[in-house]
């Protein structure tokens, strides 16, 4: 509170204290808000002074007044902060005595490690170069909090990007050598999902796939991936959700369909590079790839798109929760466009680019990652044989696929799409 009252911003609107702030792209005032000090959401527009730097999906493409809805424009806000799924959130919140991680979001300004946007307190002349993270320092706190390595009882310092990442996995950012890094654990009873990053990793390298490159790191006997923030202080990452949500979808669009034709709509040719993520993710029986999980790149400073995203955030994969003797007897859950990945599969446009023979021998890297002396304490031999042994499989079953493909399926068909409920139920948060 000593801070808002510094800026003299404190305000009573009947019963609800708000904090006003003017919200920032980069240094572009793009819009007058009201955030509720107590539930931490936007409670009044109260005015857009520019348009074209709102955040995408926020108006409609085919809209042309100023009027925005609060409800989408609260959907973007809330949908900043940390999810209350979150490993470790509720200790952490107990700790620093704030009910809910929205009110967090105030105490960095909103800003974040994926895009540009940010809030400044109304009528400060605080400018985008003196607090963003990607060229200044922030706080470690948060990221202590978060993953019970914390060694203080008070004086929290809140500023950090913490605040504003997304997922249920427990995470944190650091600055390794000068550059923003992404540390993330993996879940019970394997930890599998750190070492399937490095997996894919390897299996999109061979390809020459535009991907987010990650390597393993082990605190305190736990594995965690670490990866280098792809978003940089001139781009920004636009979630597929988010590019979505710039117009309604038509009677006669798929999920796939809505998809492709908003991003050609926006000058943007996607089906490529979703046709090397959807074999990607069939290979590596990928279970999560959200609309969030995936998306666009933007020229932070232009507002220009720029293409595809490099694939990032892979790890849900590889049979990471089964029992080694349920492998691959269980079905794996897929998204973002169908229910199973042999139906998903029919999508790809083209397989002219898949050589199997590229990936010869990469169950020896398998096993080679799963196999260093720490891994094996998660990872047992058996297990990591059967994983090698099924993702070769796949890749069989690509490499015959590919030797005969034709498109021929019908991409306006909706049988089998993911329902839109539980598109919705993930489309506030990304992994």
């Amino acid at each position: 509170m000593i801070l808002y009252r510094m800026y003299g911003i404190i305000e009573k609107a009947s019963e609800v204290r708000t904090l006003r702030y003017t919200l920032m792209h980069k240094n572009i005032a793009v819009a007058d808000i009201d955030i509720d000090e107590i539930l931490g959401g936007i409670s009044k527009i109260r005015g857009i002074i520019s348009k074209e730097h709102l955040p995408v999906g926020v108006v409609p493409m085919q809209c042309q007044n100023e009027t925005i809805d609060r409800f989408a424009f609260n959907q973007w806000w809330t949908g900043r902060s940390i999810p209350a799924s979150r490993m470790g959130l509720s200790d952490m919140l107990d700790t620093l005595g704030i009910a809910s991680s929205n009110l967090l979001l105030t105490k960095c300004l909103g800003l974040s490690l994926s895009d540009h946007y940010w809030i400044r307190p109304y009528e400060s002349n605080m400018l985008w170069e003196d607090v963003n993270f990607f060229d200044n320092d922030f706080s470690e706190d948060i990221g202590d909090l978060l993953f019970g390595t914390n060694g203080k009882n008070s004086g929290f310092d809140l500023s950090s990007p913490d605040n504003t990442s997304d997922g249920n996995l427990k995470k944190r950012w650091k600055i390794i050598d000068g550059k923003r890094c992404l540390l993330k654990s993996g879940s019970n009873p394997y930890s599998q999902q750190t070492f399937n990053e490095v997996i894919a990793s390897k299996i999109m390298e061979r390809f020459g796939i535009d991907h987010v490159p990650y390597s393993v790191t082990w605190i305190n006997d736990e594995p965690y991936s670490v990866c280098e923030d792809f978003v940089t202080k001139d781009t920004e990452l636009i979630s597929a959700w988010r590019v979505l949500q710039l117009r309604t979808k038509a009677n006669h669009e798929s999920e796939y369909l809505h998809y492709v034709n908003i991003c050609r709509e926006l000058g943007i040719d996607i089906v490529s590079s979703l046709d090397k993520m959807i074999v990607l993710d069939y290979i590596i029986a990928n279970e999560d790839r959200h609309f969030n999980n995936f998306g666009l790149l933007r020229d932070a400073n232009t507002i220009e798109w720029i293409g595809a995203a490099p694939i990032f955030d892979s790890g849900t994969s590889l049979w990471y929760d089964r029992l080694t003797s349920r492998i691959p007897i269980n079905g794996v859950n897929c998204k973002p466009f169908k229910k199973t990945h042999g139906e998903q599969l029919k999508l790809v446009s083209s397989l002219e680019w898949f050589e199997a023979s590229k990936l010869d021998g990469i169950e020896d890297e398998i096993l080679e990652v799963f196999s260093d002396d720490k891994a094996a304490q998660y990872i047992d031999t058996e297990r990591a044989k059967t994983i090698a042994a099924e993702v070769r499989n796949r890749i069989e079953v690509v490499e015959s696929m590919a030797m005969s493909h034709t498109q021929s399926y019908d991409l306006s068909s909706t049988e089998g799409d993911v329902e839109e409920d539980v598109a919705e139920s993930y489309g506030m948060k990304m992994e």
